[in-house]
């Protein structure tokens, strides 16, 4: 029989995974969703991507709402709806420009006092019918001026910034602007936000704490925050500088906002602490999956078969996997490769990229199949080439289902399968392909590989462990305070033990 719901609300935040696509984010989203059935969680998307129709997952019962809030792109729409600059617009979009361009060890006081100004100027749920204040915020202003203050200050071992135009400040103003909106989404009335994903949704999970003061558990589950996005590749050098620059400051105040940070590996752990983290507020939980998902299956025998399990899109590693397998069809003939996962959204972009390639019906595309027992084992050899913004969610799945992974050497990907695969370095078609020849001419140690890593994931990626912890995690950050505790005056006083503190109260007395 299922619990009933406790009393504790989470709002679950995302960038545009979990209920609404069916990648490796959203699926270890609905992991937790699901496993914490005691919890009624409000789930809340954030993206500035298309918003998506319907939910992708089925919602459990213990689910109280699913909103998606896309972050327009209209600027036409948004230049009508300017008004004046709002009192302190010019102020806060100074401060905001100063910290931007300052030390980025630890964030400046200067940039996150901008952001919060900043973020007072948007207020919640402001809606199409009224001016929009970020429309009037001074910021290719603010933004030419700092750059030349800091520019005439460079020397001394401050190393110079690239040229920025007035065209590039007025390109970089819009893009921030448009980040920004996420400030003035509003967040459901819950006793804790749980914010997974990148800039977007933090921005929001911040504005929503410095106004309401509802506690923060942030799970930096994706890889490095100022990565360049493929769209960014036309954009100016200055331009790019401006927005590494903001996501890695947000990420600090992320950071240093958050009651507790939750790391998915020890490298998003290394990560956080590089980038401000305090050590006290770190709890490592890695990934984890259902064993009776992945039971494993015997492997095919009608011809050698290579999987790669991923969303098919511009960033999702493909582009690797189809140069890499060119190299593998060389030199073994009739050899298959299985693309799994493919959103729909995607499959135009697989198709042309598997035109270019000339592989022809070598490639066989697969939609993310209902049952996640059939995902790895139409294949021999996994091949784990991951998008930039992936965690390693995809890598466990693959362990879990006892078959031999051929992975590049990023992020996490090294201490997750440890010594039961193959790593290669990154960037590298000719080493992958090699690789996976290697495994697909010795089924012996392909198998042999496929039952460690199986093991491995047994022993160190399940999901009753990350239920676990995150359980006590949301009691911790989210549960009401205990009674108030009266004394009272006894002839012979009775002996007492001190709980030991934790972040609140994560060990709970029981009567």
């Amino acid at each position: 029989m299922n619990p009933t719901p406790s009393r504790e609300r989470i709002c679950l935040l995302t960038g545009g995974g979990y209920p609404y696509r069916r990648d490796a984010l959203g699926g270890w989203c609905r992991t937790l969703v699901e496993g914490l059935r005691r919890f009624r969680f409000e789930l809340l998307t954030v993206t500035d991507r298309e918003l998506p129709s319907a939910p992708a997952y089925p919602l459990p019962f213990n689910v109280g709402s699913a909103r998606a809030i896309a972050l327009g792109r209209d600027p036409a729409r948004a230049e009508r709806r300017r008004g004046p600059a709002p009192g302190g617009a010019a102020e806060a979009a100074t401060l905001l420009c100063k910290g931007l361009l300052g030390d980025e060890t630890p964030v400046t006081a200067q940039f996150t006092d901008g952001l919060r100004r900043i973020a007072r100027l948007c207020p919640p749920s402001a809606g199409d019918d009224h001016a929009d204040p970020l429309a009037a915020l001074p910021l290719a202003d603010a933004l030419l001026e700092a750059w030349r203050q800091r520019q005439a200050g460079a020397g001394g071992g401050i190393p110079p910034l690239p040229r920025l135009s007035v065209r590039d400040a007025r390109t970089a103003a819009t893009l921030l602007r448009h980040a920004m909106r996420a400030l003035a989404v509003p967040l459901p009335e819950v006793e804790l936000v749980h914010c997974v994903g990148g800039t977007t949704p933090l921005l929001t999970a911040l504005a929503g704490r410095w106004r309401t003061g509802t506690p923060l558990l942030l799970t930096e589950a994706r890889a490095a925050v100022p990565r360049q996005r493929p769209a960014e590749d036309r954009l100016s050098v200055g331009v790019r500088t401006v927005l590494r620059r903001f996501r890695t400051s947000v990420a600090r105040i992320g950071y240093a906002e958050a009651e507790l940070i939750a790391p998915l590996s020890t490298y998003h752990h290394g990560w956080a602490l590089e980038h401000g983290a305090q050590p006290t507020r770190l709890v490592q939980v890695p990934a984890g999956v259902d064993p009776r998902e992945y039971p494993g299956a015997a492997e095919p025998t009608e011809s050698p078969t290579v999987v790669w399990a991923g969303s098919g899109g511009p960033d999702s590693g493909l582009g690797l996997v189809l140069d890499a397998f060119t190299e593998v069809a060389a030199a073994i003939p009739g050899v298959v490769l299985h693309l799994v996962g493919v959103t729909a959204a995607h499959e135009e972009h697989c198709a042309e990229q598997i035109e270019r390639t000339g592989l022809g019906r070598a490639v066989r595309l697969h939609p993310l199949p209902a049952d996640p027992r059939d995902r790895y084992t139409v294949g021999q050899v996994v091949a784990h080439v991951p998008g930039p913004a992936d965690p390693p969610y995809r890598l466990v799945e693959a362990m879990m289902s006892g078959r031999a992974v051929v992975g590049v050497d990023v992020g996490p990907a090294a201490e997750t399968i440890g010594d039961t695969g193959v790593l290669v370095p990154t960037g590298d078609p000719s080493e992958l392909a090699i690789a996976i020849v290697g495994l697909l001419r010795a089924p012996g140690r392909r198998r042999a590989l496929g039952d460690a890593a199986r093991q491995r994931a047994l022993t160190h990626f399940t999901v009753d462990r990350v239920v676990r912890v995150y359980g006590a995690l949301y009691t911790d950050l989210a549960a009401p305070p205990p009674a108030t505790a009266f004394e009272l005056a006894l002839t012979v006083p009775a002996p007492r033990i001190a709980t030991p503190a934790t972040v609140r109260w994560l060990t709970r007395e029981t009567s």
